[in-house]
């Protein structure tokens, strides 16, 4: 194999559509998928590449460290490309100690695994970290997130993926780690858990339940389709420059009320159903503890330097994330059930 490539949460939401990205165009590579496989990873995301010669799945937690050593020791990794992470605002607020364990702790375990492991010949070596622009706080009408943006996390998880962020940039200071790190908005497609927005509130509208909304709905986020992402995360790993963050966004804000009244217009239609009458299942309820206003990227960096552009426009990539949604309810019952814990032990515990 031309390179061994470590992708971690590869079965999740944003890293299955990586792994498939890297599997499928680089047949060269050697890609290794370690995820821990909790709730929001899943196998059944992967399954049109699991036999491909060039993919391995490993399960395993990044906390433990003698783990990871062994499995550098066996792979003998060129390149760690790190999605791993607790990720829902939600949940790190109910149990923020989930979060400082694997995203924090999870984070600098692969640092220093890394590190010993190529011993201080970092020719050809990379170390790839994933992050968030919730690390960035909140903004007002105006004004866009830059790579220079100072960082003011305000929720549990985004203090986590801040901390997470630091430690990376310190070891390619202090050790001269080659790294690149990524900031990217919120992303939608196929796959995704239903706890995030969409796909929650796809099923919701769908099985008439209540669509609750935060505070006024007036919260506004920048959204990226998630194949859009691994395309950027791509071209960042082949082509970024060492030591460099890059801004990954949609350019496409949409404010929570307005997005989920759109939602209910496309499922209405899909449905046939009267316009209108999904928007009746819209509540609003307490908002969230620190809720940010909106988040908004200027990702001018990453399109100059490595000439990336967004492919999916919202409305595409809305129409196809529904039609996907509605297409794959056998999927969907196995999340919401958990019955895709099956699919491994059928997979990788029974063969």
């Amino acid at each position: 194999m031309d390179k061994s490539i470590l992708i971690t949460g590869g079965a999740g939401f944003i890293g299955s559509h990586t792994v498939r990205q890297f599997v499928t165009r680089y047949p060269g590579y050697r890609i290794v998928n370690l995820d821990k496989l909790t709730y929001a990873g899943n196998l059944e995301n992967l399954t049109d590449i699991e036999d491909a010669p060039n993919y391995h799945f490993v399960r395993g937690d990044i906390y433990d460290a003698a783990f990871l050593k062994e499995l550098f020791e066996q792979y003998r990794f060129d390149g760690v490309i790190h999605l791993a992470a607790e990720s829902h605002v939600d949940r790190s607020i109910s149990d923020p100690n989930e979060f400082i364990k694997t995203n924090v702790m999870g984070t600098a375990n692969l640092l220093n695994v890394a590190r010993s492991h190529w011993e201080g010949n970092f020719e050809g070596k990379l170390f790839y970290h994933i992050s968030t622009d919730e690390v960035y706080g909140s903004l007002e009408e105006g004004g866009y997130f830059t790579e220079d943006t100072p960082y003011d996390p305000r929720s549990p998880y985004s203090a986590s993926k801040a901390s997470s962020d630091h430690l990376v940039r310190a070891y390619y200071n202090t050790y001269q780690l080659p790294m690149v790190i990524s900031n990217c908005s919120n992303n939608y497609g196929p796959n995704q858990f239903p706890e995030k927005l969409i796909p929650l509130f796809i099923n919701n509208i769908k099985n008439n339940r209540a669509l609750p909304v935060y505070g006024k709905g007036e919260n506004v986020r920048d959204w990226l389709y998630v194949e859009d992402h691994a395309q950027a995360i791509d071209l960042i790993y082949h082509q970024g420059r060492i030591g460099h963050t890059y801004n990954i966004g949609g350019d496409n804000e949409w404010r929570n009320i307005d997005l989920i009244r759109k939602l209910c217009e496309i499922m209405d239609r899909k449905l046939g159903r009267k316009q209108g009458e999904s928007a009746q299942l819209i509540s609003f309820v307490k908002d969230r503890a620190g809720h940010d206003l909106r988040y908004a990227i200027d990702c001018s960096k990453l399109k100059d330097e490595l000439g990336w552009r967004q492919q999916v426009t919202f409305s595409q990539g809305l129409e196809k994330t529904v039609d996907w949604y509605l297409e794959n309810q056998e999927w969907l019952n196995h999340v919401l059930t958990g019955e895709y814990e099956e699919y491994y032990r059928r997979q990788y515990v029974e063969r």
